[in-house]
């Protein structure tokens, strides 16, 4: 590849002010044009400075653009006094994760904000948080595993060849799904997404489909798994399709991988550059969707989204290849993401930070741990909480704290107990880390209905 010799006194030369714009022009042109001949570039960058409002949207020369067309200093932004409008559903929440949603409120971007009954305390927004902004995006709103979700196929295989056949199960676990930063699958299918040309136009994801090609059909470590289980419909929907009664699933969670991770670091370092906030809400610094910087980061996470969802299509094709059986239903959904919505008349953006949507009629899946049951739901649209609900049952206990509180002895007993089989999984994941599935459920009466449940049975996670 060869390298730009482009100087800052180049741009200057070109007529370019001496400001910020200089330094963007520079790397912009760097990291896009390294191998283009240098008269080439020159005549782009004039290009954009006589008509810098032509370029204001493109994604590869917005950011010049916009700094040619706006001077203004970079201020630090103050928090408002007062909290946004703002609800919490169910009890055992942590004074951390609500004080963490209380920042967040004091944005001056702020319009509503949710906790839900699983929530704890995380990074940035709480895990379980949910938070309405006005023309903007806050990438550590959305988190760093963007995209992660829940996707669950419903078989025609008599439920009984769980247990008949749990080797086979098991065996299509071990063969075909594979977790962790290392694992990858020998071979792919080609998949529409890489084909868009997203990836070209902007850098970041230019250097990441490589990696993205390679953990296609893979699940990350911590909390994602892979599982088949025992699905009960107790109510009928049409959406589903399916009578009462008891079905095969496969149940999986997971995100997007390497891909998302590097755009929330990525963004979430530009974020604070262009947003200092003071030091308690620092994590919480965001994009501005009118400028490139939003823009680029808007269309990152949805490619990042639609990858997430494409993995999971991927794992579910494989395991239904290798166990047989015809998929009847899925439902899935993501749970850290951030969505355009209309809430009390007007346009937000809303960040759902380890929160499922739960707008009227909308199916979703809410698992419990790896011995609990999962549910089934159909969201109710409570504006109250921003038309969600919670992702989960919630850790009861830290990473930390399950490995000094369980040994694998303390697991090994409870899922004998439950009659589930563990692939991979450690003390960090324990069925004790979390809140009681029952609980979460109940406080969440008013989000959504219950249409069914998942049992787990046959368990992968990472090592």
């Amino acid at each position: 590849m060869g390298n730009l010799k482009l100087k800052g006194k180049d741009i200057l030369k070109l007529g370019y002010p001496n400001n910020q714009s200089v330094n963007v022009a520079l790397e912009v042109m760097k990291r896009n044009f390294a191998t283009k001949n240098i008269h080439y570039v020159k005549s782009l960058l004039k290009e954009i400075l006589i008509h810098p409002e032509n370029f204001e949207k493109d994604l590869t020369f917005g950011q010049i653009a916009e700094t040619l067309l706006s001077s203004k200093k970079t201020e630090k932004r103050m928090l408002n006094s007062q909290r946004a409008a703002f609800q919490v559903f169910g009890n055992n929440i942590s004074d951390e994760a609500k004080n963490q949603l209380y920042t967040a409120l004091k944005l001056p971007i702020s319009t509503q904000g949710a906790l839900m009954p699983d929530a704890h305390s995380g990074y940035g927004l709480p895990i379980g948080g949910v938070l309405a902004v006005e023309n903007a995006v806050i990438p550590y709103g959305v988190g760093m595993d963007i995209g992660c979700r829940m996707s669950l196929s419903i078989l025609d295989t008599p439920v009984s060849y769980l247990n008949g056949a749990r080797d086979k199960y098991e065996k299509a676990l071990a063969e075909h799904t594979k977790f962790g930063m290392y694992e990858t699958h020998k071979s792919h299918i080609d998949h529409e997404i890489f084909d868009r040309d997203t990836f070209d136009l902007i850098p970041i994801l230019r250097r990441l489909k490589g990696k993205a090609i390679k953990q296609m059909g893979s699940s990350g470590g911590g909390n994602h798994f892979v599982e088949f289980g025992e699905v009960e419909i107790t109510e009928e929907d049409e959406q589903i399709g399916l009578p009462k009664g008891k079905y095969l699933g496969i149940l999986s969670h997971s995100g997007s991988r390497g891909m998302g991770a590097e755009i929330a670091q990525y963004y979430s370092r530009v974020a604070v550059e262009q947003c200092p906030l003071p030091k308690e809400a620092q994590q919480f610094a965001w994009l501005d969707l009118s400028t490139h910087l939003g823009l680029e980061y808007w269309t990152a996470m949805n490619l990042a989204g639609d990858y997430a969802s494409a993995c999971h299509d991927d794992i579910h094709r494989r395991l239904v290849k290798a166990v047989g059986g015809r998929v009847k239903a899925r439902i899935e959904n993501h749970h850290n993401f951030a969505w355009k919505e209309t809430h009390n008349g007007k346009e937000v953006i809303v960040h759902r930070k380890g929160a499922t949507p739960a707008n009227e009629n909308e199916l979703g899946m809410i698992p419990g741990s790896m011995t609990a049951k999962g549910f089934i739901v159909r969201g109710k649209g409570n504006p109250e909480s921003l038309n969600s609900a919670s992702h989960g049952a919630g850790r009861a206990h830290s990473r930390g704290e399950c490995r000094s509180l369980f040994t694998e002895h303390d697991i090994k007993k409870e899922l004998k107990l439950k009659n589930v089989t563990l692939m991979g999984g450690n003390t960090e994941e324990a069925p004790m880390a979390y809140k009681d599935i029952h609980e979460v459920m109940n406080a969440q009466s008013e989000l959504v209905d219950i249409l069914g449940t998942f049992q787990p049975r046959i368990v992968r996670m990472d090592r």
